[in-house]
């Protein structure tokens, strides 16, 4: 089996129209029972196991989704502004937060009560289907995260997280890297020797250049080889 770059992107990205299906009251509803909050850089937003008593809807920014260690925290996505997080709450039964989520650049989120959240997924069946295919696809794109992670080796897993960066978050094949060589390690599994390692065989094999915060995919083709082959 071979699993490309898309399917084993780190980042899950719906970019939120789901509010385009409420009705005008029910929008107005959400804004009056929520709250907009900013985050600095490095900020934690939730804590794993903590009472979940809101939905999340980032409106500016980057974050990310992980389980805390021991050994070291294992991310699960990289969430850039426009997408809902928290969902997993809402099932019955389940009033805590599964995983963490911090900041990787200054955020701002909009924390809708999660009461408000259910009462407008009871009422709304459009709105309702919607968020059911945002968790179907959220857990569609886990798999493929999970095989990178246990399947690929580490030029495998770094070029994944190169292609979703420049697909899914910055929608360019150059963009600045909010992420250090640490966060890099904690998204692939990997030290972050390896990572630096690996980053300069890329750069030495002209598949990509990179100089401080910017990196630019130059052979973009190649790196999906990589990718795919693991």
């Amino acid at each position: 089996m071979t699993t490309s770059g898309a399917e084993t992107c780190v980042s899950f990205v719906y970019e939120v129209s789901c509010f385009d299906l409420l009705t005008n009251e029910e929008r107005e509803l959400i804004y009056s029972s929520s709250a907009l909050v900013n985050y600095k850089k490095g900020e934690i937003i939730c804590k794993q196991g903590s009472f979940a008593s809101n939905i999340m809807y980032v409106e500016k920014g980057l974050v990310k989704v992980y389980l805390e260690g021991p050994p070291k925290d294992l991310i699960l996505t990289i969430t850039p502004q426009f997408n809902l997080l928290g969902l997993q709450a809402l099932f019955e039964g389940n009033n805590k937060f599964l995983y963490s989520i911090s900041t990787y650049t200054d955020t701002a989120v909009r924390m809708i009560d999660i009461q408000v959240f259910k009462q407008i997924l009871r009422q709304n069946p459009l709105f309702s289907y919607r968020i059911l295919n945002i968790l179907n696809e959220s857990t569609a794109q886990s798999y493929g995260r999970f095989f990178s992670l246990t399947q690929k080796q580490g030029a495998g897993r770094l070029a994944d997280i190169l292609l979703c960066l420049s697909r899914r978050i910055f929608k360019a094949d150059s963009f600045e890297l909010p992420l250090s060589r640490s966060d890099l390690s904690d998204l692939t599994c990997m030290s972050t020797e390896s990572v630096i390692r690996i980053m300069k065989e890329f750069k030495d094999d002209n598949i990509i250049e990179n100089k401080n915060k910017s990196v630019s995919l130059i052979d973009v083709q190649r790196l999906e080889r990589i990718s795919l082959n693991g």
